[in-house]
């Protein structure tokens, strides 16, 4: 008898498992970018920080789906067709709050934008080594919204790449209250500097008032 109740619940298990199997995948997709006129807004892009919420229309009940923004502003979600809404997620990112919905309808596959405010944006971005492991930055630090303040900026360089201020291999944070900036940092004594291979670079600033930094495009300086 002890047998037999094994045996119906090992083929109970394989026939669940095998009705999940069964569900059909999502194949229609969601791809855009969150922008500010029209411009892409980078962003950390790693350990999935920065994202909006998408719900599909008529299942209010249902929990969203996560869209993951990438470093370079960009996003791409593989759902169902139907009608959905996308919106910010509160209290994250480096621009102000955002209540405001994108409707679209889906089928097969669509290009959504979603822009917002800014804090800050980082403009006229200039990053190079040269012979002796000497980094040089030069940026501007452009003011979008009244009533922000910096709490600092940073300069970063990693291996690969992603860049921010989790994946790197240099980082430097200042607090100087300038807008106009020019760097010069020694890298000579960081060994994957001095060794081979590529390396990269990027700015951020992070504002008093966002839970993230916005970034710059990542430049190639080896």
């Amino acid at each position: 008898m002890k047998n037999i109740l094994i045996i119906m619940t090992v083929l109970s298990l394989l026939f669940s498992a095998c009705g999940k199997d069964n569900y059909d995948q999502p194949t229609s997709t969601i791809s855009g970018q969150v922008s500010y006129k029209g411009k892409p807004i980078g962003v950390r892009g790693t350990g999935e920080v920065v994202k909006l919420q998408l719900y599909q229309e008529g299942f209010e009940l249902n929990a969203p789906v996560q869209v993951y923004v990438g470093q370079d502003g960009s996003f791409k979600s593989k759902i169902f067709d139907g009608k959905y809404k996308l919106i910010a997620t509160n209290n994250n990112g480096p621009w102000l709050n955002s209540t405001d919905t994108v409707r679209f309808e889906l089928k097969g596959s669509t290009t959504v934008n979603y822009e917002v405010t800014p804090y800050y944006t980082i403009e006229n971005v200039k990053l190079s080594l040269d012979a002796n492991q000497k980094l040089s930055s030069s940026f501007t630090i452009n003011q979008v919204f009244d009533n922000a303040s910096v709490n600092y900026y940073m300069l970063l360089v990693s291996r690969t790449a992603f860049v921010d201020d989790a994946t790197n291999i240099f980082r430097k944070d200042y607090q100087d209250g300038k807008m106009e900036i020019s760097l010069s940092e020694d890298l000579s004594q960081l060994k994957e500097v001095s060794g081979s291979g590529p390396l990269f670079a990027r700015v951020g600033v992070r504002a008093n008032a966002g839970d993230q930094a916005v970034y710059s495009e990542i430049i190639k300086i080896k």
